[in-house]
């Protein structure tokens, strides 16, 4: 019998609430409970960043975050960088641009990432910027262009 636990919290600008496993993880609520698929389950242990979300504007692997954790926290999903017309953030644009978005299975975790690395404002340099960055798998090696990206639009800030 599993124990179950209401978890209140915003998730992309929207008050949710909704009752889950107290061993489920906020990857599995956000795709199982809110359909938010920008959130993979790659390797589930922490590993690739495929799972990136942010929570309170940090971002975390949300596979070794569990859901009840998320109560009274916001959430935020690649879903919810979109503009209320559905335009894309700068961030989402600047992967388009540069083509970093390849088979597109890690591009949610990077974009988050990099929002978040952008959000703050600060100048990295090339190689903090690559260590920032360095938490994610991309099978593809689109690593170049994912860099190229997340650089253009933090010289942009």
């Amino acid at each position: 019998m599993s124990q179950r636990a209401v978890v209140r919290c915003k998730i992309n600008g929207r008050e949710t609430e909704t009752a889950v496993d107290v061993r489920a993880s906020l990857t599995d609520m956000l795709r199982g409970e809110y359909r938010l698929t920008s959130v993979k389950k790659g390797c589930e242990v922490g590993e690739c960043g495929a799972c990136n979300v942010l929570i309170n504007g940090e971002c975390f692997n949300s596979c070794i975050y569990l859901a009840v954790w998320a109560d009274g926290k916001e959430i935020v999903t690649a879903e919810g960088l979109l503009g209320a017309d559905g335009t894309l953030s700068e961030i989402q644009q600047a992967f388009i641009d540069e083509g970093a978005v390849q088979c597109g299975f890690c591009t949610p975790g990077f974009i988050m990432s990099a929002y978040e690395i952008t959000a703050s404002g600060k100048q990295y340099t090339d190689a903090e910027l690559r260590k920032q960055l360095s938490g994610h798998l991309c099978r593809c090696t689109g690593y170049e262009n994912i860099f190229r990206a997340v650089r253009k639009v933090m010289r942009n800030t």
